[in-house]
């Protein structure tokens, strides 16, 4: 194999071992392309244990593209609850409306009408386009990548878009006819057997004997990555208040990190029990009792929360805030990770 290119009879090596050593995933059971569609925006930063529960359970709610398009916002945020980057289901709303609109709620079936839809970059529209499809469109995302830089004892970052696209022009000159299957196979490679984050396990490896990764003994230092930015602190106190059996909620701003989520009252920083007794006065809540007062982080992709949640009773409910009960928070309301992380810790649970 030469430096940047890939041997044509990667699909005949990849191929026999995926149809042997596939495992049992919900989405790949059919080749419908809003189910393909669905599992891959799931599967964004998110583990596939954690991922195949939330399939079944959306497409039971949402069977097909205009029930997705119709749906209201809390419901659909509701859905989604609990795997986070929110941004990816509002997407998927919009991207349902638009093929709702413009191609009568029929997927459509070309790549540049597939990556124009919202949420949908090229590694999606890759994804979707092969599988569902059978066009030699490319997915190449970190388990691919990780795979070819192996293969070709390459240790540009491959978080550049550089060696992204040295990746997708060389897997586009040895697409087979099998384009889904074969898509999958490279996706299957690098998710359980040439792996992030632990030494490859080689000799189980379909490609070994082709792996210039393995031949050289740095298989398991790659692939390289470009520094990554440290993440942001932020502190945040929490309130959870209760009152006459009810917890107090609001509603995220429309734009911005969580949008349109609920959430527990916070302000920035982290208030002591006494600072925080008089900011409930300002909000015209009077606390009877705080109960306790617990700690908790939450990591986003570039900010880290750190968060002091007080929990009191108040003696009345104010209009500015939404008061529920633990049931309609349970069924109804979106609680983003770094709410809930307070929510269990509550008596109702």
């Amino acid at each position: 194999m030469d430096a940047r290119t890939l041997s044509p009879q990667l699909p005949q090596w990849l191929l026999p071992w995926y149809e042997q050593n596939k495992r049992d995933l919900p989405w790949r059971r059919d080749r419908e392309p809003y189910h393909i569609w669905v599992s891959e925006i799931m599967l964004q930063q998110t583990r596939v244990e954690a991922v195949k529960g939330y399939y079944t359970r959306f497409l039971a709610a949402l069977p097909d593209i205009p029930a997705l398009a119709a749906c209201d916002d809390d419901a659909l945020h509701k859905l989604w609850e609990g795997l986070g980057y929110y941004s990816r289901v509002r997407n998927l709303k919009k991207a349902a409306q638009q093929i709702v609109s413009a191609y009568g709620g029929v997927f459509p079936r070309d790549y540049g009408s597939v990556r124009g839809l919202p949420g949908i970059g090229p590694y999606t529209a890759g994804a979707i386009c092969s599988i569902a499809f059978d066009l030699p469109t490319p997915a190449v995302d970190g388990n691919v990548l990780r795979v070819v830089a192996r293969l070709w004892d390459d240790g540009t970052p491959i978080d550049t878009p550089e060696m992204k696209q040295a990746v997708t022009q060389a897997l586009e000159a040895v697409y087979p006819a099998q384009a889904g299957l074969f898509t999958q196979a490279l996706m299957e490679l690098g998710a359980t057997v040439c792996g992030p984050n632990r030494t490859p396990d080689c000799p189980r490896c379909p490609c070994a004997a082709h792996c210039l990764g393995y031949a050289h003994g740095t298989a398991a230092a790659l692939p390289a990555k470009l520094p990554k930015r440290e993440k942001r602190q932020e502190e945040k106190t929490v309130f959870i208040l209760q009152c006459d059996g009810c917890f107090a909620l609001r509603r995220r701003p429309p734009k911005g990190l969580l949008a349109g989520l609920w959430e527990f009252p916070n302000v920035p920083g982290t208030l002591t029990p006494e600072a925080a007794i008089g900011l409930l006065g300002d909000w015209n809540l009077r606390p009877s009792e705080l109960e306790k007062s617990i700690t908790r982080k939450h990591i986003f992709t570039h900010i880290v929360w750190e968060m002091r949640g007080i929990y009191a009773q108040v003696r009345e409910k104010t209009p500015e805030f939404t008061w529920m009960t633990p049931g309609e928070i349970d069924t109804q309301a979106a609680l983003p990770t770094a709410f809930r992380l307070f929510w269990e810790e509550t008596e109702h649970v």
